[in-house]
């Protein structure tokens, strides 16, 4: 396995663990995205990576249904991408928003990071703990500081809230994506 392929596998463990603990009642449950519950992340989560990769050329069969399942459809998806993500894929050029770029290098800074804050929604809708690691913040806020000012654009992040003066660190890099922890 590549790197890639190992990071993004290292941020699917712990997101597959929250969507399994789900209980049926918290899949419909708002999440911190405005007007999404938590498998409408799920949903995003499937439909992005799987937008980006067809569009680079990759097949990864049918869809999975996230309305029927979503841990299920997260877990069915998730090993087709880990097993697209060769060395060829990750290695494959192209034009990205931000300039010249490769599908790896993608999915390193965009889709991985996706994954990591949106595991904090859906843990953050059905009321369980995301268990964000410290290395897991720093790639949060690498991404987001990767990101600028398109940060905050339309459909990215909500602009950044104030966190509390005492707030810890995962509230204070949360704040910044516009989230209240």
């Amino acid at each position: 396995m590549n790197e890639i392929a190992t990071s993004y596998e290292a941020a699917d463990r712990p997101l597959t663990a929250v969507l399994e603990a789900l209980p049926g009642k918290a899949w419909r449950a708002p999440s911190p995205c405005e007007g999404w519950t938590a498998a409408d992340v799920v949903a995003h989560l499937v439909t992005t990576e799987r937008e980006f990769l067809s569009g680079r050329g990759l097949e990864l069969g049918e869809a999975p249904d996230v309305a029927a399942d979503p841990a299920g459809a997260w877990r069915e998806h998730a090993k087709r991408v880990r097993e697209a993500l060769t060395d060829d894929v990750v290695a494959t050029p192209y034009e990205s928003f931000f300039g010249p770029s490769t599908i790896g290098e993608t999915f390193e800074r965009f889709y991985v990071w996706d994954m990591v804050v949106h595991r904090w929604d859906v843990a953050t809708a059905a009321g369980v703990d995301a268990g964000l690691t410290d290395a897991e913040l720093d790639r949060i806020e690498r991404g987001a500081d990767g990101f600028g000012p398109a940060l905050h654009s339309d459909g990215v992040c909500a602009p950044a809230v104030e966190p509390p003066a005492d707030a810890d660190r995962a509230t204070r890099v949360l704040a910044r994506l516009g989230r209240r922890a």
